[in-house]
């Protein structure tokens, strides 16, 4: 009995040991992330690169992704995806005004003014609600795989990324849909008889 108390003693003392040693390795890896232990991090499972802006500064790209459907369904073809991406810019003012999606959709939503990116600014499109749109999309997405996006710069230029398509599944299951094409509706004009009636747009004049 003697013997099998201190055995257990031992083992107990190798235990804490063991922990005491394996606990600031740990700290240490994630530390070396600037973040804590124990604190739930946001996934950042996107495409990220790096472009040069100006003489100095550059445009830090992050967490590039495409949402697509929830569960195991698809988006099918013709309809929308919500793009989402953090920029940061550590050089001159800049711009992004323009975003395609070669092969994938037949055009993306921007705002009316692109995304203007002020010196030493971050812009955050990283959801819920997207503020990049891929509409018109000619192809099937699926979660898992991989799309090629174009982003240009106003000043830096343009860069591709290969982008994958994640899930609207665990974190990324409170985000919204991206929402349809707006389409537009005809302009209706009273007539003498109070009729209303859509206007319609002439056709050029055959008379010399």
């Amino acid at each position: 009995m003697i013997l099998h108390a201190r055995s257990s003693g031992r083992l107990q003392w190798a235990v804490i040991a063991g922990v005491a040693v394996l606990a600031p390795v740990l700290a240490g890896c994630e530390a070396g992330n600037n973040a804590p232990v124990f604190q739930w991090h946001q996934p950042t499972a996107g495409a990220s690169t790096v472009i040069n802006s100006g003489a100095s500064g550059q445009i830090s790209i992050r967490n590039v992704f495409v949402l697509g459907a929830g569960g195991n369904r698809s988006l099918p073809a013709g309809s929308s995806a919500g793009l989402y991406l953090a920029l940061v810019n550590t050089g001159s003012p800049d711009r992004l005004v323009s975003v395609s999606a070669p092969g994938t959709a037949k055009s993306v939503r921007l705002p009316s003014q692109g995304i203007r990116l002020e010196e030493n600014g971050e812009v955050l499109l990283t959801g819920p609600a997207p503020g990049v749109v891929l509409d018109g999309l000619t192809r099937t997405l699926n979660g898992g795989q991989d799309i090629r996006v174009t982003l240009n710069f106003q000043n830096a230029g343009r860069v591709t990324l290969t982008v994958p398509v994640m899930p609207r599944t665990d974190y990324y299951a409170t985000f919204s849909p991206a929402p349809a094409v707006p389409t537009a509706t005809p302009k209706v004009t009273p007539t003498a008889s109070g009729t209303p009636a859509a206007s319609a747009t002439p056709s050029p004049s055959a008379t010399s």
